[in-house]
């Protein structure tokens, strides 16, 4: 745990968190969570397996939202017992935070939930490392506010995600100066959602779209820019994946995308270890 806490603060190394968008069959969950440590273990660095147990800001009534908290504390558990990667999951209410912290190592607050505060609050005292997920209409440096909630609410360990700001209707857009205001403003790291910032919010009607092709891209141009650290959700089949299904990556293309941003982030360490020359 503290290696982990570690990677969320300033300075902390590259690390990657990956999963499917919501928790599916234990098949499905421990099948994406291996590859994951897989890749991870080839390029030596530190992954966490992430899964929501509830999607709670689906589009339409009617869309699945996952097995629920029991289950998926269930589900979670496996997957770090028989991965044996650590794991991440988001809360909606503040009473999830105490029992979901006794699970995961890593708990995360969805962005459109980054203003609540007692939501912030009780994850932070719940112990563990808390990723926040940037509002798609916020600021990049407005997030210092929310880092601040956590810290007074006894968070020493915080991340912000960076996943798009909304741009007109049904589309985002990454302001690639948002990592390096994100660190300077909130002292910590600048995690990137190569997922979620490829959604075409409500284009679909009763769910999103999503341009996945750019992931890669937008991957390494934010790896480039400053980013610490690599979010994005995998599936084995995104077509058939139970949530952001258009907005996924395929797990087969996990390998290739981490290749390709780890080699500009050792093209850029390499250049300030010799000083820009």
């Amino acid at each position: 745990m503290s290696e982990l806490r570690a990677l969320f603060q300033p300075q902390g190394g590259f690390f990657l968190i990956a999963g499917p968008c919501v928790l599916e069959n234990d098949s499905t969950n421990l099948a994406v969570a291996e590859e994951v440590a897989r890749v991870a273990q080839r390029f030596g660095v530190p992954a966490i397996f992430k899964a929501s147990f509830d999607k709670a800001n689906r589009s339409s009534i009617r869309s699945p939202r996952g097995p629920g908290l029991d289950d998926g504390l269930r589900r979670l558990e496996r997957v770090k017992t028989e991965s044996g990667l650590p794991v991440t999951t988001d809360i909606h209410l503040p009473e999830q935070a105490e029992p979901v912290a006794e699970v995961v190592d890593v708990l995360q607050i969805p962005a459109f939930l980054c203003r609540q505060t007692d939501l912030v609050v009780a994850a932070a005292e719940a112990g563990r490392p808390l990723n926040l997920k940037k509002g798609q209409w916020m600021a990049p440096q407005d997030m210092a506010y929310q880092v601040e909630k956590a810290r007074e609410g006894g968070a020493e360990a915080v991340a912000v995600t960076e996943r798009g700001t909304a741009f007109g209707y049904h589309n985002l857009v990454v302001d690639m100066r948002g990592f390096a205001l994100i660190k300077e403003a909130c002292s910590c790291p600048a995690i990137f959602d190569a997922s979620h910032s490829v959604q075409l919010p409500g284009e679909a009607g009763t769910s999103s779209g999503g341009q996945p092709r750019h992931i890669k891209a937008l991957a390494t141009a934010a790896v480039a820019a400053g980013a610490d650290a690599i979010f994005v959700e995998v599936h084995p089949e995104p077509s058939r994946a139970l949530s952001d299904a258009t907005s996924m990556l395929g797990l087969s293309e996990l390998e290739g995308l981490i290749a390709q941003v780890l080699a500009v982030r050792d093209v850029l360490t390499s250049r300030e270890g010799r000083g820009h020359a």
